[in-house]
């Protein structure tokens, strides 16, 4: 299990528009390099965003399914990149004194990043997670500013 915490400078309800707009997913999540389409409805639980990721020439296309959505406290989604596997990715938002405190959980679930030992998973996930939540961040207190 990965586990990130972040202080974003901006409301729950900021960082929730953001998670609503599949759109924007590749401009948040590190390693997603493309939006191919999302499911109509999203992020109702069962839709899903079709997206890819990699650096081009090597794209793999990848779905990612929405298993709980509770605005503006807890996302549950399942990233699905075969071949490399599957995840389950938390995202939970509290308010805090200085915006929000958002915590991100990810844990591969099946396939083959599932067999690799967290001693060697766990921290390339927790430095790529810091990374996607400083992005996720900066994406909702920006769009807030304009609000």
């Amino acid at each position: 299990m990965s586990k990130n915490v972040r202080i974003l400078h901006c409301r729950p309800e900021d960082v929730f528009d953001v998670l609503a707009d599949g759109w924007l997913f590749t401009t948040w999540v590190v390693g997603a390099s493309r939006m191919r389409g999302q499911d109509a409805g999203w992020p109702a639980v069962g839709t899903r965003l079709h997206h890819s990721f990699g650096s081009w020439p090597v794209v793999i296309d990848d779905v990612t399914t929405v298993h709980e959505w509770d605005p503006p406290h807890r996302m549950v989604i399942q990233p699905q990149g075969w071949p490399l596997g599957e995840a389950r990715v938390e995202l939970t938002v509290e308010e805090h004194r200085r915006g929000c405190k958002v915590t991100i959980v990810e844990n591969p679930i099946a396939g083959p990043g599932s067999w690799v030992p967290g001693f060697l998973l766990q921290p390339v996930l927790w430095v790529r997670n810091r990374e996607t939540l400083r992005r996720l961040g900066w994406v909702a207190a920006g769009r807030a500013a304009t609000d």
